[in-house]
């Protein structure tokens, strides 16, 4: 049982800041492309920031295997270096042959090329992952990193309790990256039918989030995958149908923005300047959902 412990901070003397009064450092602009033909269609800057990100992947069945030969391919041609792992990286153990089966293996031509994976931790895992080398958590439940002018918060979503936010809002404090980027399993924002928006974490998270200028939050945990309309100033991203999926699985709830509901897929983001661009790719190559986050100099517009 997921236990949230809310912090004796004011969550009403932060607010949910209308759109209108975000500060010019917190605004962003999403763009939403044309479905273009598979292929990677993103502008590969030189000195840009490239990563893929993949949630609830740890099944270790043939559909866990060909996403991740199809990420292979993807990376020749857009040389990410890292992988976010948004939970449920292992599912029905966590014993040595556990983390061969689901992820050892099937990832084994992006290891042995030298891609990391940085992992958050989800509901069907067990917190003995944070030792695991390979998911380079350090042994914490959530930690930070930086890459470039991008810092990503990894957030334990399971136990959200007073000591993590106290740690998160430090961070995104001291933090002088232009990029600002939260991942975690469960989601604030979702039209998943399955579990849908987890309103408990929302009511605790979303406003330091705001508050502290993220642009971007990354998700599992619904078995699909969703660009959610821009709440905030914020992008949300459900990804959680990289190894497992819930066919038909996307409600109609009018905060998405875009879904894939009917096959495994991942994304693959480029940060250059203050773009963001990104792509999300199904096993069979297929470009499903791509575009553009601009941070502007005031407000946000989001894509119609």
């Amino acid at each position: 049982m997921r236990r949230l412990v809310f912090n004796p901070w004011s969550i009403a003397a932060v607010g949910f800041l209308a759109m209108a009064q975000l500060p010019a450092h917190k605004g962003i602009q999403a763009a939403a492309a044309e479905k273009p033909a598979a292929g990677i269609t993103l502008p590969l800057k030189t000195g840009s920031v490239r990563f893929a990100v993949i949630g609830d992947s740890g099944s270790g069945d043939a559909a866990e295997t060909q996403v991740a030969l199809q990420m292979e391919k993807t990376r020749r041609l857009s040389n990410f270096d890292f992988v976010l792992m948004v939970g449920d990286n292992l599912y029905g153990g966590s014993s040595p042959g556990d983390y061969e089966q689901r992820f050892g293996k099937p990832f084994k031509p992006l290891l042995d090329r030298g891609v990391k994976f940085y992992a958050a931790l989800g509901n069907h895992d067990n917190t003995n992952e944070t030792g695991y080398a390979p998911f380079n958590m350090g042994g914490n439940r959530y930690y930070s990193f930086r890459k470039a002018d991008v810092q990503f918060f990894v957030l334990d979503s399971n136990y959200l309790d007073g000591p993590q936010i106290d740690w998160l809002k430090g961070e995104l404090e001291k933090s002088t990256a232009a990029w600002k980027i939260a991942y975690l399993h469960h989601p604030l924002y979702s039209s998943g039918k399955r579990h849908g928006s987890d309103m408990d974490l929302r009511t605790v998270l979303e406003p330091i989030l705001k508050n502290y200028g993220v642009q971007v939050v990354l998700q599992g945990h619904d078995h699909v995958y969703e660009r959610v309309k821009a709440q905030g100033g914020i992008v949300y991203f459900v990804v959680g149908n990289s190894g497992q999926l819930r066919s038909g699985g996307l409600g109609m709830n009018g905060i998405k923005e875009a879904g894939f509901d009917t096959d495994r897929c991942f994304m693959v983001v480029e940060i250059s300047g203050d773009e963001l661009y990104f792509q999300t790719i199904s096993r069979a190559g297929e470009t499903v959902d791509s575009g553009a986050i601009k941070r502007t100099a005031g407000g946000i517009a989001s894509a119609p």
